[in-house]
C-alpha cells in the first residue's frame, strides 16, 4: 500500500507539472503469472458484454482468418471486414456513426508499380554508371499518383536528416536550393545519435519518413531517397519491402493539400555507402556530421535517373463509424479508434500469401469491439457521446484517420479525447502499461486511476527512439489540439519481469511483424491484453461522464492548437 501511494503522488505531480519521468512500476503481489484457463473462442456470434479473453479471442480469429484476405483496402477484404464490424455494431444496438450511415467514404488513389523487377536507378561518379536494384538495393515509388515518373540526370545531395525545425533552430536545407534535384537524408533525427539534441531518444515527427517527404517536397526536390538503418528506423528492410512493394494509397488531393515527391524511396545501408564511395565522400563521416548543430548539406559528384511506369485506379476504401448517443452532452464525444486495414494478399509469395495481420490490428478491432460492446450494455448509459471509429489506410501512412479529421463526425472542439489501440501484443499479465507519448497531456493521470483497481502502474514508452507516437492513427487528432490516449501492456510481466516482455516484444518485431506469420494462436495468453482493454475502458467511462475537458500538459506541441480550437468554437 505504501508504494501504491508514493505512485499515486508522483503520478499526480507530474499531471500537475508535466514531467516526463513516469513512476516506478507497481509490484503485484504475485511473482509468477497463473496459468491461463484453454482458450475457447466465441466463434458463434453470442458475444457477452462483458471484457472476455474469449470474445476477444472470437472477434480476432475471424478478422484475421484468410477468409478476410488480409483486410487490404480496395479489395474483397475490404467489404467483408467493413460488413463484419457493421454487423457486429447493429447487434450491439449502436447507431450509425456518420449520419444515417456506418461508412465515411474516403476517395483515395492507388499506385501500383509495374513490372518493379526491371526498374533501377542509375548513378554516374567518377565517370562510371552503377546501378541500384529494385528490392535489393533501393525500394522507390511515386506520392503524385501519376502513371508515368522519369527524372534523367538529376543531380544528388546529402542533406543530413532532411529537417527544417525552426524550435530546434535546425536547418539542414540551409542555402541549399533542391528543384529538381534528388536528396539522400538519414532516418530519425539527431536525437537519436546525441540525446542532448531535439528530444533525445524520443523520436520527434522531424524523424519519420512521412516528414522527410513532405520537407524535400516543400524543398522541390524532384525525388528524396532515405538511408534505411534497422536501429533507427526501428524495423528491418524486410519490412520496408513488405510495406511499399505493393500498391500504395494517396489521398485524393484537396484544395489545402502540400505538394508531393515524383520520387519517394528508401536505400539500404549497404546500396548507400557504395552510392557515397562512389561519389568521393565517407557515409559514415557525414552521419556523425549531420547530427550536430551547423551541419551544412553536402552536394554529391554524382547525377541520378530512374524511370518507372505505374498503374492508377481511383477508389473509394471507407472508415467505419458506431455511434453510441450521449444522455446529457450527446454534441460531446469520445472517440475510440482501431484500423481496420492490413496488407491483404500476395500471390508472388512461396507458402502463405496472406497478411492476416491477427495482431497487426485484429487486437485493436477486438478491443474496439469488446469496448463498444461494454458501452452498449452499461447502465446508466453514458452521458457523452462515444464514437467507435475503424479507419482505413492506416498502413499507407494514417490516411483514413486523416481524413476523419479534416471531415469529422463531431467538431475538434466538441472532441473531448481520443483513444486509439493498435497492436495489442498477447504476452501474458504485465506489472504495467506503457503510454506512448507520455508526459503530453492530464490522460496519462486516467489511465494512472483506471490502473489503480488492478494494482498497476504506468510507464513511458520503452522504445521511444521508435517513434510510435507518429505511426498510429491518434496523431492525426493530436495535431488539430485533441489529447490523445495511445497505451498497450508493457514489458515488466508477472512471469519473467522485464526481460521475458522485451524478448516477446521483440521475437514479434522479427518475426511476425508486417510479415504473412502475423496470424491468430488459439495458445495465445490474453490475460494481460484483457485487463488493459478494461484499463482503457475505464478511462473512456470516466471521461464519458465528466463535465470538464482533459489538457495538454505544458510545453507540449499540440497545447496551442487545442486553445486556438476551443477559442474559435465560444466566438461560434
Amino acid at each position: 500500500m505504501r508504494n501504491l501511494t508514493i505512485t499515486v503522488l508522483v503520478a499526480c505531480l507530474l499531471a500537475a507539472c508535466g514531467q516526463s519521468t513516469p513512476p516506478e512500476p507497481v509490484k503485484i503481489a504475485a511473482t509468477t503469472a497463473p496459468k491461463p484457463e484453454p482458450l475457447k473462442p466465441t466463434t458463434d456470434g453470442h458475444f457477452a458484454p462483458a471484457i472476455t479473453a474469449a470474445d476477444f479471442a472470437g472477434y480476432d480469429q475471424r478478422l484475421s482468418s484468410d477468409e478476410f484476405e488480409g483486410r487490404k483496402p480496395g479489395t474483397i477484404g475490404e467489404r467483408m471486414t467493413t460488413t463484419y464490424l457493421i454487423d457486429q455494431f447493429k447487434s450491439m444496438g449502436l447507431k450509425p456513426g456518420n449520419g444515417d450511415s456506418y461508412l465515411q467514404s474516403v476517395p483515395a488513389v492507388e499506385t501500383t508499380l509495374l513490372d518493379g523487377g526491371k526498374v533501377a536507378l542509375d548513378v554516374t561518379a567518377g565517370g562510371k554508371v552503377e546501378t541500384y536494384n529494385y528490392r535489393g538495393d533501393l525500394i522507390v515509388g511515386t506520392l503524385q499518383g501519376v502513371p508515368d515518373v522519369a527524372v534523367k540526370d538529376a543531380d544528388m545531395v546529402f542533406a543530413g536528416y532532411g529537417i527544417v525545425a525552426p524550435e530546434y533552430h535546425w536547418n539542414d536545407y540551409a542555402g541549399l536550393d533542391v528543384k529538381g534535384k534528388i536528396v539522400v537524408v538519414l532516418v530519425n533525427d539527431p536525437g537519436h545519435t546525441d540525446p542532448a539534441l531535439f528530444k533525445g531518444r524520443n523520436m520527434t515527427y522531424y524523424g519519420r519518413w512521412t516528414y522527410k517527404y513532405e520537407e524535400a517536397a516543400r524543398q522541390g526536390a524532384a525525388g528524396c531517397l532515405i538511408v534505411h538503418e534497422t536501429g533507427a528506423a526501428g524495423y528491418p528492410w524486410e519490412v520496408v519491402v513488405n510495406s511499399w512493394s505493393g500498391p500504395q494509397f494517396s489521398l485524393v488531393p484537396e484544395a489545402s493539400t502540400p505538394p508531393r515527391l515524383a520520387v519517394a524511396g528508401w536505400l539500404t545501408g549497404a546500396a548507400a555507402k557504395r552510392l557515397f564511395a562512389d561519389s568521393g565522400a565517407d557515409l559514415d563521416a557525414l552521419e556523425k556530421a549531420a547530427a550536430k548543430p551547423g551541419f551544412a548539406p553536402v552536394p554529391l559528384k554524382a547525377t541520378a535517373s530512374i524511370a518507372f511506369h505505374n498503374q492508377i485506379r481511383n477508389m473509394q476504401t471507407d472508415n467505419v463509424l458506431a455511434l453510441m448517443p450521449g444522455t446529457a452532452r450527446k454534441d460531446e464525444v469520445i472517440v475510440y479508434s482501431a484500423h481496420w486495414d492490413h496488407f491483404g494478399r500476395d500471390p508472388t509469395l512461396k507458402g502463405d500469401p496472406i497478411y492476416n495481420g491477427a495482431v497487426d490490428n485484429g487486437t485493436g478491432l477486438s478491443a474496439l469491439l469488446e469496448i463498444a460492446d461494454a458501452f452498449a450494455h452499461q447502465d446508466p448509459p453514458p452521458q457523452r457521446s462515444i464514437l467507435f471509429l475503424a479507419p482505413t489506410m492506416e498502413e499507407a501512412g494514417l490516411l483514413g484517420s486523416q481524413y476523419y479529421t479534416l471531415h469529422p463526425a463531431f467538431p475538434m472542439a466538441k472532441t473531448v479525447a481520443e483513444i486509439n489501440m493498435d497492436e495489442l501484443i498477447p504476452m501474458g499479465r504485465t506489472h504495467n502499461m506503457a503510454i506512448i507519448g507520455f508526459g503530453q497531456s492530464q490522460m496519462d493521470q486516467y489511465l494512472v486511476d483506471a490502473l489503480k483497481p488492478q494494482g498497476r502502474t504506468i510507464s513511458a514508452d520503452e522504445e521511444p527512439e521508435k517513434g510510435f507516437f507518429y505511426r498510429s492513427d491518434q496523431l492525426n487528432f493530436a495535431r488539430l489540439g485533441v489529447p490523445v490516449l495511445y497505451a498497450r501492456g508493457g514489458f515488466d510481466k508477472l512471469d519473467g519481469g522485464v526481460a521475458a516482455g522485451r524478448a516477446a516484444y521483440d521475437d514479434f518485431t522479427a518475426h511476425r511483424y508486417h510479415k504473412p506469420a502475423d496470424n491468430y494462436d488459439p495458445n495465445w495468453d490474453l490475460s494481460g491484453v484483457i485487463e488493459d482493454v478494461q484499463a482503457l475502458y475505464a478511462v473512456g467511462k470516466r471521461l464519458a461522464d465528466e463535465s470538464t475537458f482533459p489538457q495538454w500538459l505544458p510545453g507540449s506541441q499540440f497545447g496551442a492548437v487545442r486553445e486556438a480550437s476551443l477559442k474559435a468554437a465560444e466566438k461560434h
